[in-house]
């Protein structure tokens, strides 16, 4: 999207993430908006940061465009993952119009659910994942490659440390620093507070359990006699894969927190929670239904798959409620030839497709 384009579309995708968490942690959410397409603002009291994150904003105003494409990689991600749920990860209809329906996103969403869950891992991960990224590329002063990693190896298995390893010890530290201080010093809500810590966390330990070693060869004609070996993150899609997965087996704990979070389940409650699960409160809700007060769309009018098992399935995306089929007509250009001299020659081509939509 052009500097030129309409706002509207990019500023609700990056209100939605902002709502889908307690507010005192998710206000950094809209520094997201200009790497998702909208107009910059410039200086650090613009967007509604807490205190502490203008404080950081103003010390290190070199890592705000990476805190900006962490959102943007958070919210992306989020869409991607979501895009054949009932929950789509989409703001709306009435906040698409333009009126308060974000604020009923927040309601729904806020309220400590698996889909809230998923939000604040994703969104952590993404401020690590772009932060380690900015720090690998030389455009933070205070950080670079992992130092640590730059001797050493195996002379006998035949490889070395060396290139740029990602630093992601920086990025995980600015990320505790940038996105928890603010849910530490919230008031009241102590559960969700504790909640969304966790998942904060679990977020940023799925980027560093996924990182992974690659190694480029030394050698004549290719045979490889010495590696150099380096450390590196995985793709963004591929966290975001591991991530869902933890979402689809989330823990449901108590909203009543002790000295630690307990499982919701009594009989459960010696099993322990690792520190990469994604923790909830409260059961989503329905999802299927619109529901302006929660904010909730439904799935009327979503396209479907008619002869999908999975969850972008006609059965299950519309909820039993049916569906229609109309046929769509494509007309594109087709078998192009280069004809001699000097012009391309192509026939016109019709294809009928048929496409489901949920009652």
């Amino acid at each position: 999207m052009g500097r030129g384009a309409p706002l509207a579309p990019s500023l609700l995708r990056a209100a939605l993430l902002l709502a889908l968490c307690p507010a005192a942690g998710s206000t950094w959410m809209w520094l997201g908006i200009a790497a998702a397409g909208g107009p910059e603002r410039p200086g650090c009291a613009s967007p509604p940061l807490s205190r502490r994150q203008q404080e950081l904003c103003e010390q290190k105003p070199e890592l705000m465009p990476a805190v900006r494409e962490g959102a943007r990689l958070g919210l992306q991600e989020c869409r991607s993952q979501f895009r054949h749920e009932r929950w789509d990860c989409r703001s709306p209809p009435a906040a698409r119009r333009g009126t308060a329906g974000t604020a009923g996103t927040g309601q729904q969403l806020s309220s400590g659910t698996k889909e809230t869950a998923f939000v604040s891992a994703v969104t952590a991960a993404g401020l690590v994942h772009s932060v380690t990224r900015s720090c690998s590329a030389g455009n933070v002063t205070e950080c670079s490659c992992d130092v640590t990693l730059r001797h050493g190896g195996s002379a006998s298995e035949g490889w070395h440390w060396g290139g740029c390893s990602d630093d992601i010890h920086y990025g995980m530290s600015f990320s505790r620093t940038f996105l928890d201080a603010p849910l530490r010093n919230a008031t009241g809500r102590s559960g969700l507070v504790a909640m969304d810590l966790h998942n904060n966390e679990a977020g940023r330990q799925a980027v560093a359990k996924l990182m992974s070693v690659d190694c480029r060869c030394h050698g004549v004609s290719g045979s490889c006699a010495v590696k150099t070996c380096w450390k590196t993150m995985s793709s963004f899609e591929k966290i975001g894969r591991f991530l869902k997965e933890k979402y689809e087996n989330s823990i449901q704990i108590s909203d009543r927190l002790k000295k630690k979070l307990r499982r919701k389940e009594k009989s459960q409650r010696k099993i322990p929670i690792g520190k990469e699960d994604l923790l909830y409160v409260n059961k989503s809700p329905n999802y299927c239904v619109e529901d302006q007060k929660l904010g909730i769309p439904g799935t009327q009018g979503r396209e479907c798959n008619r002869t999908s098992q999975g969850p972008e399935g006609c059965n299950l995306l519309c909820c039993g409620r049916g569906y229609n089929t109309h046929v769509v007509r494509h007309v594109e250009r087709c078998e192009c030839k280069f004809v001699w001299c000097c012009y391309v020659r192509c026939r016109r081509c019709e294809t009928m497709t048929d496409v489901h939509t949920c009652k």
